[in-house]
C-alpha cells in the first residue's frame, strides 16, 4: 500500500533515506542532497508518500511536488533489504498517476552522476534524459517523462 506519509513517519523515513543512500557517501566524498533534506515541511505538504508492507512497516517512500505543469520527482528510497523487489518503481508509477490525477504533463527528475545505478533504472521507466548540470555542488543528471 501506498499512503501520504505522517510527522509520525519521519523518523523511519530520515533512516531509510541514510540507509538507502550512504552507500553512495564514498563514491561522492559528500552525502547525497536528500540525506540533508528537512522532512518536516513536505510531509505537511503532501509531498512525502510511504509504501508500507502488510505490516504497516514503511519500506521506502517518495518525495514530489508541483513545478509549474510538471511533476518534480525529488527523492525515492527504498529500504537496501527492499531493494530489487519492484518496489521502487511502484513508487514511481504513484508519483506518475499523483501527476495525472493533477492533470500535469510531465514527471521531471535528477539524480547524481555518481549513481550510476539509477541511470538505466530510470530510462527503463520510460524517463529520458534531459542534460546535465552541476548545481549546488552536485554533478545532476536530469530527466523527463511525458504524460499521456
Amino acid at each position: 500500500m501506498i499512503r501520504p506519509a505522517t510527522m509520525a513517519d519521519a523518523d523511519v523515513i530520515r533512516a531509510c533515506t541514510r540507509a538507502a543512500f550512504g552507500r553512495y557517501v564514498v563514491r561522492m566524498n559528500r552525502e547525497p542532497a536528500p540525506m540533508q533534506a528537512d522532512l518536516a515541511p513536505a510531509i505537511a505538504q503532501g509531498q512525502v508518500h510511504v509504501a508500507t508492507g502488510p505490516d504497516g512497516c514503511i519500506l521506502g517512500h517518495v518525495i514530489c511536488r508541483r513545478v509549474g505543469r510538471d511533476m518534480a520527482l525529488d527523492t525515492l528510497a527504498v529500504w537496501p533489504n527492499h531493494a530489487g523487489r519492484g518496489l521502487g518503481k511502484r513508487l514511481v508509477a504513484h508519483v506518475e498517476t499523483l501527476a495525472r490525477q493533477q492533470g500535469l504533463k510531465a514527471v521531471t527528475l535528477y539524480t547524481n552522476a555518481a549513481m550510476v545505478e539509477n541511470l538505466p533504472f530510470y530510462e527503463g521507466l520510460g524517463y529520458s534524459c534531459t542534460g546535465r548540470n552541476r548545481e549546488d555542488g552536485f554533478d545532476r543528471v536530469f530527466f523527463r517523462k511525458p504524460l499521456g
